[in-house]
């Protein structure tokens, strides 16, 4: 079993117990304090099953394999949301409702914050960026306040870049269904972490990855990546590489909502690795 996200291990406490003493589980997670949580959770739970868990983007999942001496899984799975602690922890800048350093990197050993994207990027890349990423139609008014404001002094803190999203969408702003500055916000997270670049590469690598009759779940959390997810999907299908197990994508029912309302977004799709399609 490959985990390209091990986050807090809620995944791998579920499946590792049915994998058994001969099963193995791979778990790979940027953040390398998420690593040592689930490390010591999984170990405390003593199950059978071998595991190796590692600081590393899934990115890099065919190398880490290598060098662990595995060839192709049986199983991989992508959860492409963040973790809660993540979230919830305002020295990471990834929420605007409290005053934070405006970081966003999700491996604190990557270079570039949000505030140096935010503080270098011309006008009119940082507008594209936004428009891009967050889909933010208001991305070119939005970009011009940062630039404006920044001018004066450089915009360091979450609740200062809020605040500048939200003043270009004036009064109305009150009325939308969600934060205006949501949308920028989630824009300049997944470019500072290079999201969708690994998404990318990590849908290219299926064929590396998976033996034949092997499955692969992805659960996204937003639009641009379902939309990857599908689209390489469905042509894997059209080639007959692989046999699609999702039609649709499965999403929460009321149950899991009401427990975990951030589950609202999250859609998975999975395939099966159709021998004829196995790289063997």
């Amino acid at each position: 079993m490959l985990d390209c996200t091990l986050g807090r291990g809620g995944h791998a406490m579920l499946i590792a117990p049915r994998l058994g003493s001969t099963g193995r589980y791979v778990g790979l997670d940027v953040d390398p304090v998420n690593v040592g949580f689930a490390s010591q959770r999984l170990r405390d739970s003593a199950v059978a099953c071998r595991l190796d868990l590692v600081k590393a983007n899934f990115t890099t999942a065919g190398r880490v394999l290598e060098e662990l001496g595995v060839g192709k899984v049986d199983m991989v799975l992508a959860d492409l949301g963040f973790a809660s602690n993540q979230m919830d922890d305002a020295q990471r800048g990834f929420s605007f409702g409290v005053e934070a350093p405006l970081d966003m990197r999700l491996d604190p050993d990557l270079t570039d914050t949000a505030a140096d994207l935010v503080n270098a990027l011309p006008e009119r890349e940082l507008a594209d960026l936004i428009y891009r990423y967050g889909e933010e139609r208001l991305s070119r008014r939005i970009a011009r306040n940062i630039v404006e404001a920044r001018r004066q002094t450089p915009i360091k803190t979450t609740s200062t870049l809020a605040t500048l999203v939200r003043r270009a969408y004036g009064p109305r702003g009150r009325s939308q269904r969600i934060d205006p500055a949501t949308r920028t916000f989630m824009a300049l997270r997944i470019a500072v972490n290079a999201e969708l670049q690994a998404l990318e590469n990590l849908l290219a690598m299926i064929p590396k990855l998976l033996k034949a009759d092997g499955r692969m779940a992805v659960i996204s959390f937003h639009s641009l990546e379902d939309r990857m997810v599908k689209q390489a999907f469905v042509k894997l299908s059209q080639d007959g590489l692989a046999q699609r197990l999702t039609r649709k994508p499965a999403t929460a029912g009321d149950e899991e909502l009401a427990t975990n309302p951030r589950s609202r977004s999250a859609k998975l799709r999975a395939i099966r690795w159709t021998p004829n399609g196995a790289d063997e």
